[in-house]
Order: structure tokens, then sequence, then C-alpha cells
């Protein structure tokens, strides 16, 4: 984990901006607190923060190859870097130090951009090939690391956060209207759009090349799901396979010269990755989880449960209403977009408690669900799609007693309540999103709070098709579980699982993730897995649980599903709620903002405040969330936005510079 900064001349050469570099570095220095360093000449100037993980003497960055012709600046991990290391001093490349870094500057040498396809990791990289004048920014297969950029006053400026971009004063700071639509209706804006007109996000899978003032973007992989599976091939020689990747895949993640613990949420992914750990390890391992006050939310049983039977020494921090309350401003400030639900911010206080542990690097399960068949959305999918046959069949919708066994399924109440919500778009099962319509309607809820003007000017937008941009050819013809599954992926996984709710709650405790279930080869075998052998009836995940049976107590493996969530409106409706809560959502505020009703959020806030410490509906409970840290947002980057000072030279480890041209 670490944090990089820097722009790229696109025009003429003009001497380097040393300070302004030097303040993107400190906007995100949390990210990589042990050194700084920099880059520069009159084209490029490259900025690093960097959180020491391996060759912790030697990793310094930038970095350059041994005629300086080329610099990287890097966050993240190559975690194949020892075997490709191997691969590259046997084609002639001499290394000075054993960091993954120097992996990727001899590897771009040797294969160009393709070296992308090389890695196996999690990263965001800027390489400056100074003697073709040329910039490579890229990202990640999945999206695991963050990666932004703007051009601006003849600049192309990148990042690993948006707020090192607006460390440029010159930078306009205005919020993007069809981002928050997007957002409000899939959790996340499309990248390239982000909430802030003019900067856009890398999105996964994707490169940006930047050479002879010409900008060129392409993308490097996505997921592909099979038009037809193999169902010849035995459950149990698949489960062999997820089995062995997954060993393998934990063995490189744990990788590192700091220690590395885990994540233990009660659940069977973190379950999974802990277990496996013990592959690799005989010295103490240290877990840790989130503990609820609300009842609703807790899972503090189960994790006790896995901590005894893996013998790990287990930390766990408590979360009540107030603490959340008091962190969420933090979280909108780290994740730099709204959210909807109150999740990243417990989140943002276990990397807090890892950190305080003296650890820099955790294993998480994130990830599995999505590749592996683990959300109720898909099994909803399946569902609806077997009802659309016959939709004016009685005993179809049934089968959500199974789905929710708390779901009252009788009497005229519960069945206008199916009718509603499940059956809508039955007729439509060819759209593109005909899997996610439960969900975005209910997320689309939230827009009903936006004043006329801010409707009027997103009368012509259409959020939902942001996400049906650039679909693979062969995405029609797919199972309705593989269309799900990718349109989970390409949305709220790299949007909010990764980013709202994994990297920047991480480093902002300058804590690195790291995901055994995100390696792009699980990932692609998972995606020839038959959907029979992922959802088995409406067992979810069956192949992995089949897999991991010697391994997971059986209360783990049989227990039902509980998806991590904290509670939402209720925390800030509390008599001891923190002052900024209604002072965001005062008439005067909300006016100021100019993008909601007042007078409707008022009636919301009261509402919530008549239910609290009832759990009311997700609209309401995802509209105040949204609103307040739209309000939030708005306040910390626009209104409020605060440039930090630039360090001392004497902070950078690194202060090299390049050669005029």
């Amino acid at each position: 984990m670490c944090g990089i900064a820097g722009y790229f001349q696109l025009n003429e050469p003009t001497p380097p901006d040393r300070e302004l570099v030097g303040r993107m570095v400190a906007a995100i220095r949390y990210r990589g607190p042990d050194e700084l360093g920099m880059y520069f000449d009159n084209r490029c100037v490259l900025g690093q923060a960097r959180l020491s993980i391996i060759d912790l003497a030697g990793g310094s960055q930038p970095l350059g190859n041994e005629d300086g012709s080329i610099w990287v600046t890097f966050n993240g991990e190559i975690y194949n870097y020892v075997e490709l290391r191997e691969d590259l001093l046997k084609r002639g490349h001499q290394f000075r130090t054993s960091s993954d870094t120097e992996v990727i500057v001899h590897a771009y040498e040797e294969f160009g951009r393709d070296c992308l396809e090389h890695f196996n990791g999690q990263f965001a990289f800027a390489i400056y090939d100074q003697s073709k004048n040329k910039l490579l920014l890229a990202r990640d297969r999945l999206g695991i690391r963050p990666a932004f950029y703007a051009q601006h006053g003849g600049r192309f400026y990148f990042a690993s956060e948006i707020k090192s971009i607006f460390c440029d004063p010159s930078v306009p700071r205005r919020l993007d209207l069809k981002g928050l639509d997007e957002t409000f209706t899939w959790w996340t804006s499309a990248p390239p759009r982000t909430l802030f007109e003019g900067v856009n996000e890398l999105e996964a899978g994707t490169f940006v090349e930047i050479s002879d003032g010409r900008i060129e973007s392409g993308r490097y992989w996505q997921m592909v799901f099979p038009e037809r599976f193999d169902y010849d091939r035995s459950v149990e020689s698949y489960a062999e396979e997820l089995r062995a990747l997954l060993i393998d895949s934990v063995r490189l993640r744990l990788r590192a010269d700091v220690p590395v613990g885990a994540y233990l949420s009660g659940g069977l992914d973190s379950s999974v990755t802990t277990a496996l750990v013990r592959h690799f390890t005989q010295a103490k391992l240290e877990t840790f989880s989130i503990t609820f006050e609300d009842d609703a939310f807790d899972e503090s049983s189960y994790q006790q449960q896995m901590a005894a039977h893996l013998g790990t020494t287990h930390h766990t921090v408590a979360c009540d209403y107030q603490s959340i309350a008091e962190a969420f401003p933090e979280v909108i400030y780290h994740a730099e977009r709204p959210i909807v639900r109150t999740a990243p911010t417990p989140l943002l206080l276990l990397s807090r408690l890892v950190r305080q542990n003296n650890f820099k690097v955790v294993l998480t399960g994130e990830g599995s669900d999505e590749i592996l068949g683990g959300y109720d959305i898909f099994k909803e999918t399946l569902i609806r799609a077997f009802w659309s046959r016959n939709p004016e069949s009685t005993w179809r919708p049934l089968l959500l007693k199974k789905l929710y066994p708390t779901l009252p399924v009788s009497g005229a109440r519960a069945r206008h309540y199916l009718e509603q919500f499940y059956k809508t778009g039955l007729d439509r099962i060819g759209d593109f999103h005909f899997s996610h319509m439960p969900r975005i309607n209910t997320t689309t809820r939230i827009k009903d709070f936006f004043n006329d003007e801010t409707k009027n000017r997103l009368i012509d937008n259409d959020a939902i098709a942001s996400f049906g941009r650039d679909l693979p050819d062969s995405f029609n013809r797919w199972h309705h579980l593989s269309r799900a599954q990718y349109l989970e992926c390409k949305s709220l996984l790299a949007g909010y699982l990764l980013s709202s709710q994994g990297d920047r709650v991480s480093a902002a405790n300058s804590v690195e993730g790291r995901f055994p279930f995100l390696d792009h080869r699980i990932a692609e075998f998972a995606a020839t897995i038959p959907p029979l052998y992922k959802i088995h009836g409406l067992n979810e995940k069956f192949l992995l649980k089949r897999a991991m049976q010697p391994e997971i107590p059986k209360e783990i493996l049989q227990r039902v599903k509980q998806p991590y969530m904290a509670p939402d409106s209720n925390c800030f409706v509390q008599s001891d709620s923190p002052d900024y809560v209604m002072d965001m959502l005062s008439e005067s505020a909300l006016e100021r903002t100019a993008l909601f009703n007042p007078k409707a959020v008022g009636l919301l806030v009261k509402k919530c405040r008549r239910g609290a410490g009832a759990h009311l509906s997700f609209r309401d409970n995802m509209s105040f969330v949204g609103i307040l840290s739209t309000q939030l947002l708005v306040k910390q980057f626009i209104d409020d936005f605060q440039i930090p000072a630039p360090p001392d030279r004497s902070a950078f480890a690194v202060w090299q510079e390049g050669a005029d041209n």
C-alpha cells in the first residue's frame, strides 16, 4: 500500500513544479507514512508516499532502471515478483534491489506495455519512459488499487486519490451530477466518471498511455464467462482445482517482510483465508474483527468460535451508534464519494485496530461472493428468471420463502410486496441489468429527495445505462448467473466494496488489505465453474464449501449467510449524535448545497427520529445516509477543501533529478 501522485507535460517541457507534487504527496501521506520520494525533470514529476512492506531498506521509490531512462511510482504488490525476477535475470536484466517495484521497471523494459499481462497482483502505477517522452498509467485487473487522472492546463495529472489532484488550486472542484445520479443507482459511478467534473477514474483492467501529446486508453483484461459449461467434469474435480488455486494464492499473498494478520468476520470467506494461512506458517496468527452493540449485526460468537478453532490471537473493535456517527465524516473524506450505507465506517475503525497492533498487512475474504456466487442478488436472479417463464404463477414466488425464511409469503400484504418488488422487470428478462433491477429500484428512491432543479438537470440522463456500455460481445448469450456476476464485479465490487469499503478505509490507517479470492487466476477459473456448482439449489458458494470442508468447522460451513452490514440511520438520530449531523441536514445547509429538497429531507429526518432504535426500510436508511454523505462530500471537497503544505526537502528519501529534455 502506497500513494502515488504526479503529472506529465502534454506539450512543451517546463520547469518542474516540485512544490505542487510535494503537496499532492502530502495530501495522501497516510497511505505511505514510511518514506517520501520524488523524481523530476522538465517533462514529468513522479511522487511517492511509501508503506514499506517488501525490501524495507532497498525498495524506495520512485525507482529507475540502470541508465535512468525509465522510472516508476507504484502502489500495491506484484505477488509473483520472485518468479518474474528469475525470468528477467535469465533474459539479461540486472537488479540492484530485491523489491517487487524493480520487477515492474525491468518487465516494462522487456515487454513494453504488455508487461501488464505478466503481473499477478494488486496495483496502480505510473511508468515514465524518458527516452520516448511517454507515460503509462495502469490499474490491476479487478480494481483493488485506485488510480485517478485529469487533464488541465497542458498537464496530465494522476494520483491514488482525487484530493491530490485538487492540490493544484487551478483545477476546478465541481460536483458531477451525472456521477451522483449513477451513485444513487448503482452505489458507484461508472468509470471514467467520478463525482467531480473533469476528474476521471482509471477503470479496472485498463491503462492510459500518453505519448507525443496523444492520450490513448485501452483494456488488457476483463472477466469473460463461457456460453456453455462442462457439466461432464465432476464437482470433486472443480473443488480440487479451486482448493489448489486458493492455497497458492494465499502463499503468494503472505510474501512480505513484515508480519501479516487476517480479518476474521465469522463468515465462510474470511474463515477460509485464515485457515489456509496455517499451511504456510507455524507462527502465532493474529486475527481482527468487528463486534456490534446492535445484535442484529453482531457475529462475534462465530468469530470467537473460528479463532478458537485456529488458535489465533484475536482482537476486536466494538462498534456502537456513536462511534459510527463520529467516524462517518472521516470515511467520506477518504472515500471521496457519497455512500448509501454506513458499512465502511466500522471497517475504518477495524483497520485502526490493526495498525494499533503494529500490523501493516491483513488478508481478507473479499471477492468470494462475487466470483463464487455468494450474494442473495444471485439467488434472486435465478428465482426471478424461473418465475419469468410463468409470471402469473402463484407458487414460483414462494421460492423466496427459502431465500428469506423470515419473509411472510402468505396473505394479501405479503403477496403485494412480492408483486411490487421481486416481480419488477419479469417481462424484461433480456435487459442487461435484469439481475440488478430490484436493487436499482430501491437505491433510486434516494433521487425522490432531489430538488426540482437537480431533477430537471438530470431528466435526460440514463444512469442505468452507464454500466451497460462496452459489454463483452457474448454477454447476451451468457447464463443469467454469469451476467449478474459480471455486473456485480464491474459495479459494486470495484466501485464500492474494494474502494469505499476496502482500499480507502484501510489506507486511511496505513494498512494494506490483500485478497486471496481476487487472484486473477481464481477469477478466471471461477468463471468456468457451472452455475449449478456455484449455487446448488439455493445453497450459495456450494463448490467453495465442498473444497474447504476439511478446514472449516461444520457450524461455519452450514450457518445461514449473514451479509456484512452496519446500523445506518439509527447512528445519527440518537440524543448524543454529533452536532454535524443536524448541521449538514439543516434547511440552510441543504439550500446552500442546492441538491436536495429541504422539506422532504426534513420529513425523512423526523421519520428516522421517530423510528430510532427500530430497523427502518432500506429505502429510508439509504436515503438518509446518501443525503448526509453527499452533504459532507460537498463541504469537504468543494466548500472547505484544504491544500496541505509541501513537506521539507529533507523528508524525501528519494530526490532524483533527471536530465532536462
